[in-house]
């Protein structure tokens, strides 16, 4: 049985949502956490609506955080569990998912899935695998989990942007070209790149405008 997530949600400037900008936090954070990236967006996407769930398991360690799946070097847990873990929170993201649009009455190519840190990770592998595709992902920050199963699990190719900060200590910058190498070899087309200089793990406002044009131009928000 999946789990419900929670969201907290920001209306569609216009009052009308003909689209989706779902948020997906990293570890130990929340969904509050990424909905503040509402306010600068709405103006420039005023037909969208804006969703961040928190992840489905608290964070140990961190009283209101949230993780999508435990994390072994920092929590300790095995890799059998955070394996697990990740599998139980992608039915549940999938879940969360075919219920926004049905709620809203969205088709998968208005929603864009944005995610930062493990947010991203769970982007990255969910998208890929799903039998509709959605209008794009935003990717800051994470990296691609499971590049070895992507080739035989594609289902569809929404155009994605990575995006990462030159100087992050938390997940690598060579996670971007590993990313980006791995969705070229599974037959991707539509995959764009941008370095934050000087940015540590976190979306400077740089990565941000150009996260922006691209659910303008390539996903057609």
């Amino acid at each position: 049985m999946t789990r419900v997530l929670k969201a907290a949600k920001r209306a569609a400037l216009s009052g009308e949502a003909r689209s989706a900008v779902v948020f997906l936090h990293g570890y130990g954070a929340n969904g509050a956490d990424l909905l503040g990236l509402a306010d600068p967006l709405a103006e420039h996407l005023p037909d969208t609506m804006f969703v961040a769930p928190d992840a489905p398991e608290r964070c140990a360690g961190t009283p209101f955080g949230f993780q999508w799946f435990p994390i072994p070097w920092i929590d300790g847990s095995s890799e059998e569990e955070s394996m697990a873990g990740m599998a139980r929170a992608v039915d549940d993201l999938n879940a969360f998912l075919d219920a926004l649009m049905v709620d809203e009455d969205l088709l998968p190519e208005q929603v864009v899935l944005f995610g930062f840190s493990q947010g991203t990770m769970m982007s990255l592998h969910v998208a890929p695998r799903r039998e509709d595709a959605v209008a794009g992902v935003v990717a800051f920050s994470g990296r691609l989990l499971a590049p070895e199963s992507l080739v035989d699990e594609v289902m569809c190719r929404p155009p994605i942007l990575l995006v990462h900060g030159d100087q992050d200590d938390v997940v690598p910058i060579q996670s971007l070209p590993e990313a980006a190498e791995a969705l070229q070899g599974a037959g991707w087309r539509d995959v764009f790149a941008h370095v934050m200089k000087g940015t540590a793990h976190g979306i400077a406002p740089d990565g941000l405008s150009v996260a922006l044009a691209f659910m303008r131009d390539k996903c057609g928000l």
